[in-house]
């Protein structure tokens, strides 16, 4: 009788499980000891850089800005195109920042039909160098542009825009020798043009994919 007396104190004080392991009751596990964090809603990047920032889950979102800057080097219409195609489907979360505008209705419809246009545009052989002032110019604010709307949806649109212009500065001048290279190579511009088309396009694609 004495024994079993002495246990229901004991049990009382016995930690649970979870204390054991040093969590909060009721707390999981992955937010305790740092691991994953939980996913409250699709942007899953946004959500684990918000409550870990010092860690990211695959990329950081100044990375994946850096990446759709280089794309907007390559083609200047088709990295905002596929960002505001992210931002109207809700995987780039823009409503409360500066450039919400990105997921307007027709925002998207607007940077694809110039993102064809540029790419029709791109064969021709009057077309100027992406090098010249224009050209250069506007590949590094659709650089900035983008590479913001990642940083935005992060909680620095600053560092986005300058992570996205580096990208841009870096696309434009390695996408230019890139494309001079193959076009030696295969002995003329279309098949080098047509290459880097895909490039841009599927790099696009692949990296706003990473939200969905």
């Amino acid at each position: 009788m004495w024994l079993a007396a002495a246990a229901v104190p004991a049990a009382r004080h016995a930690p649970a499980a979870g204390e054991r392991r040093g969590l909060a009751p009721g707390t999981r596990r992955e937010q305790a000891s740092g691991g994953a964090c939980p996913i409250r809603k699709p942007d899953f990047l946004i959500g684990c850089l918000r409550e870990h920032p010092a860690r990211s889950p695959l990329m950081s979102i100044f990375t994946l800005a850096l990446l759709i800057g280089l794309v907007a080097g390559l083609r200047a219409m088709t990295a905002p195109a596929a960002v505001s195609w992210a931002a109207a489907w809700g995987w780039l979360p823009l409503q409360d920042t500066p450039l919400a505008f990105l997921g307007y209705t027709f925002t998207p419809w607007i940077f694809t039909l110039l993102a064809v246009a540029e790419l029709v545009t791109d064969q021709l052989p009057s077309t100027p160098s992406r090098k010249v002032p224009m050209q250069f110019g506007a590949r590094i604010v659709m650089g900035g542009l983008c590479g913001a709307a990642f940083g935005a949806a992060g909680g620095s649109l600053l560092g986005g825009l300058v992570a996205g212009v580096i990208g841009a500065v870096l696309g434009t001048l390695g996408g230019a020798e890139a494309r001079g290279w193959l076009a030696r190579a295969f002995g003329r511009d279309l098949p080098a043009a047509l290459v880097e088309d895909v490039v841009a396009i599927g790099g696009a694609c692949l990296i706003v994919g990473m939200l969905a």
